[in-house]
């Protein structure tokens, strides 16, 4: 039995605020090769996850939200805002699919944010993520300005 608990959640969310990229990953799959890939994913605000894709080979994404507030965000090819969600378990968004081949990030939206996931497998590092040209690529001095325009876009439309 894997037990997801207060204790696991504190521990992988003080990891991921102690992280350079201010983010961490739990695995509950036993190695990339599973077909299910299950993990928690520990995200703090200011991490910056690229907008990617997966595509070639083709792989779902679902989210759900444990603790704290993430905002979910699908792009169109163009890099604009086609959907998004603010997951939210405090005010009943729980969480969030996304399909094969859409554009997509999340944005942690306070500390102590964690998400459980899950993404078709296996993971390959090399064909994982096919990254958006439209879009800075982590580390690059752009982000933080990127990162608040799309928060601006998004609580612009609520």
């Amino acid at each position: 039995m894997k037990k997801i608990d207060s204790g696991l959640l504190e521990k992988t969310s003080r990891l991921a605020k102690e992280s350079p990229r201010k983010r961490m990953n739990f695995n509950f799959h036993k190695s990339p090769d599973d077909t299910l890939q299950r993990l928690l994913n520990a995200i703090e605000p200011g991490s910056y996850i690229q907008p990617h894709k997966h595509e070639s080979p083709d792989k779902r994404e679902v989210f759900f939200s444990l603790m704290g507030r993430l905002a979910v965000i699908e792009f169109d090819n163009e890099g604009n805002i086609a959907d998004f969600i603010i997951l939210d378990p405090k005010v009943g968004n729980f969480g969030v699919e996304i399909d094969a081949r859409t554009w997509h990030t999340i944005i942690s939206l306070e500390p102590g944010s964690v998400a459980y996931e899950f993404k078709d497998g296996p993971y390959n590092p090399i064909d994982d993520k096919n990254f958006a040209s439209w879009a800075p690529k982590e580390g690059a001095a752009e982000v933080e300005n990127y990162l608040l325009g799309l928060l601006q876009k998004i609580y612009d439309s609520l």
